[in-house]
């Protein structure tokens, strides 16, 4: 496969790539692959890299996005075990077997806000077999605030065989026009030009993307919103006999007993339940507008108001 890229990107698809390499610092704006959703980048590599058998690995509490593509690719998902919720280099390095193509890492992670730093990034990238690609879906990097933290842009320009995964899903509010990109090496971005669908990004998207990330007030805003209410709600909580997980992100995780997750949805408050991963008792709350974090909080003093006892005297 040439490492040179000649078809892409086009002249439609030429100013968003431009924007994004602006944005983020990147000097050679070829090497960003745009897609339907990181979702669709997801399956590409899978598609791309994955013979029937192979293996990939993702984190026990990661993206299920991971296993679902390796599945539909003929691979075989391997589940590397977290530890406090919390992605483990040392877990995932266990599970390398000759058969292994693919260790996917979302970081930080959906859904346990945790992340792994950037010094624990580099000695998983050391220890990988070469043979290994790192895909790190970085979903929701533009809210991390942690300075021993990196997105991947680094490792990617510096490794041969290391994927970055973005998306406009998130810090810009486009999950519905459906827009993601990957940063990878030449090599590697013309092999998912080979199995790319020829339709994918839609023309709508691709204007918003440019507004979006030239739109450095929106952005800011938002991680000023994020910094007042997450550990606003993670405090109510607290009030509350609760324990909410730390997070990086806009979004924690809780355990919460059966009985409030039902009265959330009676009051029309629907949270993401974590059931998916074998952990039903634990909930996923996202930091929204004022109001609605306001009436998270008023529907749970309701709700023990109107029982009169703790958490540990209620079933989960």
């Amino acid at each position: 496969m040439s490492s040179k890229i000649h078809t892409y990107p086009t002249e439609s698809t030429s100013g968003l790539v431009e924007a994004i390499g602006v944005r983020y610092g990147i000097n050679d704006p070829s090497r960003i692959v745009l897609g339907c959703g990181s979702d669709e980048l997801i399956r590409m590599l899978t598609q791309a890299y994955l013979e029937p058998g192979d293996e990939a690995i993702h984190t026990q509490y990661g993206f299920l996005q991971f296993p679902i593509a390796t599945k539909i690719a003929g691979g075989v998902p391997v589940s590397a075990p977290d530890n406090h919720y919390t992605a483990s280099v040392d877990a995932i390095l266990e599970c390398i077997s000759s058969r292994t193509k693919i260790v996917f890492l979302a970081n930080p992670n959906n859904p346990t806000g945790t992340y792994l730093s950037n010094n624990e990034l580099r000695r998983l990238r050391v220890e990988l077999p070469s043979r290994v690609l790192l895909v790190l879906d970085a979903a929701y990097a533009e809210y991390v605030q942690m300075h021993d933290y990196t997105a991947g842009i680094d490792l990617v320009e510096q490794t041969d065989n290391t994927v970055m995964l973005r998306t406009f899903s998130k810090m810009y509010a486009m999950a519905g026009l459906r827009l993601g990109w990957a940063y990878c090496s030449d090599d590697i971005a013309a092999t998912l030009y080979a199995v790319k669908p020829p339709y994918s990004v839609n023309a709508l998207s691709l204007p918003a993307g440019v507004a979006a990330v030239n739109d450095l007030k929106f952005q800011k805003k938002s991680l000023s919103h994020n910094a007042i209410w997450l550990p606003w709600l993670q405090n109510e909580f607290k009030k509350l006999g609760m324990k909410p997980y730390s997070s990086v992100t806009n979004f924690f995780i809780i355990r919460l007993p059966k009985q409030a997750r039902e009265y959330l949805v009676k009051r029309g408050i629907i949270v993401r339940s974590m059931s998916d991963y074998g952990k039903k008792e634990f909930i996923r709350i996202s930091v929204g507008l004022e109001d609605d974090n306001r009436a998270v909080i008023a529907a749970m003093v309701d709700f023990f108001n109107q029982i009169e006892v703790r958490t540990q005297d209620l079933s989960l």
